[in-house]
């Protein structure tokens, strides 16, 4: 891999499925990114996971706003976020920017940089890219809990088709389809929101969606190999 990269990380690879931490898994991604060279600015942005969809329940039982939930998300990807920190050590800068301006300054010390969410309304996966276009990232990984991007929701559909490529309008036009959302309430899982995609369009970002639970083929992908599972999102 070269150039800058931004990797967005799902709750998939933070938790196991009885909510429990995934030592091993963060453990074993941090040392594919440490043990392998690479020379451009890396920046991991960490997603809420289980641990954030649980908070934002039991806010939402007392009433409280969307606002007010996604603050909690928020929070919860910031700690996710240290727990990485703690596994990478020295090679990662050992605070969490909360802002595009407390990015700026950690990007002076050269090291790998860990975040979570900026502000409410706007999912990790939007911070992913707002961050690669303000590095000017050249690729943004996603890693999630599906191997990439289907013509429908393959945890509903037995039958759904993974799509090894996408332009920007395909992918648009399938999100209108899988939803009639406009936008995800906070804490809900979706790979990409409408906000993405207008950051994806002004700044032709080159996106590669895989699964976070199959760390060997992102371990291949990360050295250069062209025959990986996942779905490549481009302008063209």
């Amino acid at each position: 891999m070269k150039g800058n990269v931004v990797i967005k990380i799902g709750g998939s690879l933070l938790f196991t499925e009885n909510k429990k931490i995934n030592s091993n898994e963060i453990a074993k991604f941090c040392r594919i990114l440490k043990n392998k060279k690479f020379t451009g600015k890396l920046v991991v942005i960490c997603g809420g996971g289980l641990l954030a969809r649980e908070y934002i329940d039991a806010v939402r039982s007392f009433n409280g706003s969307e606002a007010l939930c996604d603050t909690f998300g928020i929070e919860i990807s910031r700690i996710n976020s240290k727990l990485l920190i703690a596994s990478f050590q020295d090679f990662a800068y050992p605070l969490v920017p909360s802002s595009i301006e407390e990015l700026s300054k950690a990007l002076l010390f050269e090291k790998i940089i860990v975040m979570g969410g900026l502000q409410p309304g706007q999912s990790t996966t939007s911070v992913a890219l707002e961050v690669a276009e303000f590095i000017g990232a050249e690729n943004v990984i996603v890693l999630t809990d599906v191997e990439g991007i289907y013509d429908k929701d393959p945890k509903k559909f037995t039958d759904a088709k993974l799509l090894k490529n996408l332009h920007y309008d395909q992918l648009r036009e399938l999100l209108l389809e899988m939803t009639n959302d406009k936008q995800a309430a906070a804490g809900e899982y979706r790979i990409f929101d409408t906000v993405s995609l207008q950051i994806l369009k002004r700044s032709d970002i080159r996106v590669i969606v895989m699964s976070g639970k199959d760390l060997n083929n992102f371990s291949k992908f990360w050295d250069g190999e062209k025959d990986i599972n996942g779905t490549v999102i481009s302008k063209k």
